[in-house]
């Protein structure tokens, strides 16, 4: 076989240790990328393919991206779910000896692309790392572009949803796993494989866990802040080890912007599970996934980026506890009431920079000049933030906050005294250093900029003394500086000019004179921009010591940026300040739905009330048509709750609110085609995760369950689980339906009560006054509905006909068809009970008996949709019986 050329075999060496990322491999203003590699970036990118001989018979495939540009390049793999391995020249090539030697600098990975343009700035972009085991799970993850790092735990043997519930809150952008065999683990295996999140196995053997402790140790231990405290049996602490491992092998870089590993437990705020964000729509709309039209895109008012953030953590976190919620109801309040401090405080914001992720590229040695004076503008804006507050009685967060407004007076002067005001976004571009911070770029400054006059002067000097009056000087890349004189007065050139370039109309000349002022000024250019990018390294290299403090800096500055801007949607949007209740109730007057009002015209607009507590009215059943605004009810009295569990004033006339642990919801239908579950299944997969989890301080939010199947099955299910709810779970429910039926259970059982979406008709349509009322709907005006939607009139005569016709003989049966007159229907009602003396009365008398003897007052829905699957194979076993009851009807 031939042998690889020598960069090639450099190529697969590097290769070969980076086997799971596309490898750039810089080649002098290229990246090129070479044989599957290059196949994948080629297809991805939609660039080029071609060849290079690399010592074989066949050409390998290569495509290439220009350096200077390749970060678009590498956003838009990244994005597709691709790894991207940096490999540079790490030495001169006028110093190497063969071939230039090479390494790869970065991996960037979905979870690490700090640097990339794909980062939203109001969104954190998470790294996560899970240890997972029967009895519990434990996990880290981290934003590398802030520094920010949390972890937590839970020890449970049936904690697998919990696990994934957390996750998704979390909305990693990676999720780093290590592999084990161990049986425990193959539901987890299975959710990996299947989940949409980019997922990097760690196959390799496992670290040494004390080894990993000492070394993370280590790490906090050279940072500003207090060493890691961490017990060694936190499950978490596996998953924080393999972390800085993943990070230490993909970043090969310091990363000590990570100052502390911040702990928290699962009770401390309210778990969300996927579905009820998504049917409440938190932070992005079902239908498009955009902000807009979110409760997140209403209430955002941040100025800051890492406010913006903050807001949909405490979105994604309501509280549970009490003082906690009270704490920042305290301060939102002090901005309601105080609107000018409210006005200049969001007027200061406006000027503050992203203090986080400047301190995470600080950290990450990737700040730029034009970067650290952004951080100088903020930095001398604290000062007067501070002021705004003198004089004032502040609650207990806000004075937190403000003890925490560091002005950094000795940053400033640093900054303001090394940093040029007019300093370039990249080093290489120079005009780095302030004048007067440096003697020597000082020297230099002034040799590079009084150098064309130096030559100028050079110029005029040889013009005169030689009497050659076209003779100039000029510069270029090969020869340097020259004279060039034209043809015409070749003769009157001294002999001292030695000729370096013949053109068509003139010679090039360059002399010992002026190749001393070339080598000043050229070495001044080069000497200057070598120590402008040290000087600046240095400078860098010291603002670490700030990086702690800059860090509680930005916290004070993002809580006062959401407190402020809770307050202006409260005020701009005629907000009240709920009133935390220890009773177990939910009392809201005029409540409002805070997307739906501002979407609509807010005149329109129609608010109710909803009083739910643990006793009398906890369970809700709610009746009425389509389009009249069930759905939005309920959810309008969720988000009341989790707005008021955030801290945030809430769209009401009152709110008195017992605060609850968990917010359930299962709203509308959808299918998991993927999985193979039916929209029915997964209704019952949602529903099956509800009744497990729920408890009497959660808030149940229920939308037509039932409706994904058969009428008798589904009302059915839909009965035995409000009454499972009511007697095994008393949590405060709201339950929409279409099943009239089930308004019966308030008769039987004391804390149901029925309320009903009020309608006026008029003719043959329907309004929609979208009051909640007491009461129960005795029809759905599915009919006039379906007239709002646009079908034909010839089709709803038809419908309104059969209508008619099902509901006069709906005694008959369940199966009853129209017939052509009142009078054959009689004639087929009394066949009927003459057949039922018949002898098909014995094949189903089992099956009645069966279905008397089940005690539906304890069958769970799960059970009961067993029990009917069993009925439904014995009645297909006695189908003759059935194939005899129709030939009798048909023959009549």
């Amino acid at each position: 076989m031939a042998k690889l050329t020598p960069m090639m075999q450099q190529f697969f060496d590097i290769k070969n240790n980076h086997q799971d990322s596309l490898l750039f491999f810089r080649l002098g203003d290229f990246y090129e990328l070479f044989f599957e590699d290059a196949i994948i970036a080629s297809r991805e990118l939609d660039i080029t393919l071609t060849g290079r001989n690399y010592g074989q018979e066949e050409r390998a495939p290569m495509c290439g991206v220009p350096h200077h540009s390749a970060q678009s390049y590498i956003d838009r793999l990244i994005h597709k779910g691709y790894k991207v391995a940096i490999c540079e020249q790490v030495e001169e090539s006028e110093t190497s000896q063969g071939i230039v030697k090479r390494e790869v600098i970065r991996v960037i990975t979905p979870g690490t692309a700090y640097d990339s343009n794909m980062l939203n700035e109001k969104n954190n972009h998470y790294l996560l790392s899970i240890h997972y085991r029967q009895d519990g799970w434990g996990i880290t993850y981290v934003d590398l572009s802030t520094g920010e790092m949390l972890c937590t735990q839970n020890r449970s043997n049936n904690s697998f949803l919990s696990l994934v519930s957390e996750v998704n809150k979390i909305n990693p952008g990676e999720i780093i796993y290590r592999t084990s065999n161990n049986k425990d683990t193959r539901k987890i295996k299975k959710w990996l494989k299947e989940t949409s999140y980019f997922v990097s196995s760690l196959e390799n053997d496992p670290i040494d866990l004390n080894i990993g402790i000492d070394k993370i140790h280590q790490h906090f231990n050279e940072q500003q802040s207090a060493s890691l405290s961490i017990s060694k049996d936190h499950l978490a602490l596996p998953a924080l080890v393999n972390l800085f491992y993943y990070l230490e092998e993909t970043q090969k870089r310091s990363l000590s912007h990570i100052t502390s590993l911040t702990q928290y437990k699962l009770s401390d705020c309210m778990t969300l599970d996927q579905q009820t964000r998504r049917n409440l729509e938190l932070t992005e709309t079902i239908q498009d996934h955009t902000i807009k039209g979110s409760l997140l895109g209403i209430i955002d008012q941040t100025k800051t980026s890492m406010g913006g953030r903050l807001l949909r953590k405490w979105i994604n976190e309501p509280l549970t506890n009490d003082c906690s919620i009270e704490e920042r109801l305290d301060a939102v309040t002090l901005f309601v009431e105080n609107t000018l401090l409210r006005k200049d405080i969001r007027n200061f914001l406006k000027n503050i920079y992203d203090i986080e992720r400047l301190v995470g590229k600080i950290g990450l040695q990737t700040v730029t000049p034009r970067d650290l004076l952004c951080l100088k503008q903020t930095l001398t804006q604290i000062g007067k933030l501070s002021n705004l507050f003198l004089n004032i009685e502040k609650p207990i967060l806000i004075n937190k906050w403000i003890s925490l407004l560091d002005p950094h007076l000795d940053l400033i002067t640093l900054l303001d005294n090394s940093i040029d005001d007019d300093a370039p976004i990249h080093l290489k571009d120079g005009g780095i250093i302030k004048k007067g911070y440096d003697n020597e770029i000082d020297e230099l400054k002034r040799a590079a900029k009084e150098g064309k006059e130096w030559i100028a002067q050079y110029e005029r000097e040889e013009r005169e003394k030689t009497g050659i009056k076209s003779l100039k000087t000029g510069y270029n890349k090969v020869f340097g500086y020259y004279l060039e004189v034209s043809k015409s007065y070749i003769n009157s050139v001294p002999e001292n000019y030695q000729r370096k370039q013949t053109l068509a109309n003139c010679e090039r000349y360059i002399t010992d004179p002026l190749k001393e002022l070339e080598a000043k000024i050229l070495g001044a250019e080069e000497r200057l921009q070598i120590l402008e990018t040290q000087l600046f390294k240095s400078i860098r290299e010291g603002i670490k010591q700030y990086i702690f403090s800059l860090q509680q800096l930005s916290k004070a500055i993002s809580g006062l940026d959401v407190i402020s801007s809770l307050a202006e949607t409260a005020f701009t949007n005629q907000y009240v300040r709920p009133i935390i209740s220890p009773k177990p109730i939910i009392n809201i007057k005029n409540g409002r739905h805070p997307v739906i009002e501002k979407t609509h015209n807010q005149e329109l607009y129609v608010p109710n009330d909803s009083k739910i507590d643990a006793k009398d009215q906890m369970i809700h059943i709610i009746t009425g048509p389509n389009m009249a605004g069930k759905s939005t009810y309920m959810r309008q009295v969720a988000i009341i709750v989790l707005l008021a569990q955030i801290g945030s004033y809430v769209p009401a006339e009152k709110v008195v609110l017992g605060v609850v642990d968990r917010i359930f919801t299962r709203i509308g239908a959808s299918d998991d085609l993927s999985q193979g579950r039916s929209t029915f299944m997964m209704e019952m997969s949602e529903v099956s995760t509800i009744l497990k989890d729920a408890s009497p301080n959660s808030l149940i939010i229920l939308d037509e369950v039932g409706r994904g199947t058969s009428t008798f099955d589904g009302l059915s299910i839909a009965w035995s689980l409000v009454k499972y709810i009511h007697q095994h779970i008393k949590a405060k429910t709201l339950f929409s339906t279409h099943y009239h039926e089930l308004t019966e259970l308030s008769t039987q059982l004391s804390g149901i009560c029925n309320y009903k979406i009020s309608v006026q008709e008029d003719g043959q349509d329907i309004i929609f006054l979208r009051k909640v009322i007491p009461g129960t709907s005795d029809k759905s005006y599915g009919i006039q509905v379906a007239r709002l939607a646009g079908l034909p009139e010839s089709l709803l005569n038809d419908a309104k006909d059969i209508l008619n016709h099902l509901e006069d003989h709906a005694e008959i049966d369940s199966k009853t068809i129209p017939f052509s007159s009142h009078k054959e229907a009689e004639v087929v009602k009394e066949k009927m009970d003459t057949l039922a003396d018949c002898s098909i009365d014995q094949e189903f008398s089992y099956l009645m008996q069966k279905i008397l003897n089940q005690n539906i007052e304890e069958i769970s829905p799960i059970e009961a949709l067993n029990f009917l699957y069993e009925l439904q194979k014995e009645i297909k076993r006695s189908n003759y019986a059935i194939d005899g009851v129709s030939k009798e009807l048909g023959n009549q």
